[in-house]
């Protein structure tokens, strides 16, 4: 089916309320409820949505990136206040763009993602800090997570970081950049005095690899594993199964999405 204009929307989320990018029947997804803003928006013009990847329920996106293809010319700014004002509260369109390459894939195209996992530790947080940041009520030893984290970059066997892969996940994935540092950017009246944040970024990512990673770095802090552990769990002959901590989604934020030229 074919489609007279392509545009690339970058819109941001909270995710707390939703099951996930990936529509569900019966259940309110983030992709749900963009189509129907667009139904509404758009009424009687041909739409199709594509996004840039899934993400898990809870999890929230500062800049996500949607295809749209569409029969009719939009107008920028009256489109983004007119999405704007008919989306629900927790999802915005920040900007859009027309595509112009007609073979751009956005689920294909060379990109690079950001997550970054936001946790707290020591004592418990404000609810109302619950959709933002992961409270961990035990003393974490920081410093190790932080030399623990270090260990995930480079080129490395992520089976043990992957929800049910089977024989045809490409298991072996690169990370660009996996560091801990403190919490300056997300801030409000009621979060903890201080936050950390998990910053991770690559190519691509595994099934919750990345809440993954976090859960093993919470069990280092708690002094549970050591870093000749993390160590082998990434080595491809490694005897450990799987990993069996996955940190809670709603810490997690897909920050960016950077495609290649």
């Amino acid at each position: 089916m074919n489609y007279k204009h392509t545009y690339l929307l970058r819109i941001e989320y909270l995710g707390f309320r939703f099951h996930g990018w990936q529509k569900q029947p019966n259940l309110k997804t983030v992709h749900w409820a963009i189509d129907k803003t667009l139904k509404f928006v758009c009424t009687g013009i041909r739409t199709k949505t594509v996004g840039v990847g899934r993400t898990d329920a809870k999890v929230s996106a500062n800049n996500y990136a949607v295809q749209l293809f569409i029969d009719e010319v939009l107008d920028f700014d009256d489109f983004l206040v007119s999405f704007n004002r008919n989306s629900p509260a927790d999802i915005r369109l920040l900007e859009m763009e027309e595509i112009t390459d007609h073979a751009f894939n956005i689920i294909q195209h060379p990109k690079q993602k950001e997550y970054r996992y936001y946790f707290s530790f020591g004592e418990k947080n404000h609810p109302f800090s619950a959709p933002f940041i992961t409270g961990i009520l035990d003393d974490l030893n920081l410093e190790l997570m932080q030399r623990g984290a270090r260990l995930f970059e480079g080129t490395h066997n992520f089976t043990r970081y992957c929800t049910k892969p089977n024989e045809h996940t490409q298991v072996v994935r690169e990370i660009a950049m996996c560091t801990i540092v403190e919490n300056t950017e997300l801030t409000a009246s009621f979060f903890p005095k201080k936050s950390y944040v998990l910053v991770v970024r690559g190519a691509g990512f595994l099934r919750n690899q990345i809440r993954l990673i976090m859960g093993a770095l919470f069990e280092l802090g708690k002094g549970n594993y050591d870093l000749a552990y993390i160590e082998e769990s990434l080595r491809p002959e490694s005897t450990i199964e799987f990993m069996k901590t996955i940190a809670p989604s709603s810490g997690l934020q897909l920050h960016a999405v950077d495609f290649k030229e």
